[in-house]
């Protein structure tokens, strides 16, 4: 299956958009520095009843959107 199958398979099921995801994400604070991708995974798996493959395709759109999303914070490195 096609990434754009994914897409539109989505939009049928759910009637949102890879945009409509990002907004209510970022609106649930699920796109701040240091949230991890198996929150946003089980986040859409949860509320939108998505599979996990599904998921990981809005999260895909995510990462497209802002490379940011998913990615660890750094802790500073303190000296011994």
């Amino acid at each position: 299956m096609s990434f754009q199958a994914y897409i539109d398979n989505i939009k049928a099921k759910t009637g949102k958009t890879p945009d409509d995801f990002y907004k209510i994400a970022e609106q649930k604070g699920l796109l701040a520095p240091g949230t991890k991708t198996g929150e946003i995974v089980a986040w859409l798996k949860e509320d939108f009843d998505l599979g996990h493959g599904y998921s990981m395709a809005i999260y895909a759109t995510f990462k497209s959107k802002n490379p940011e999303v998913g990615k660890p914070v750094k802790k500073p490195q303190t000296k011994k």
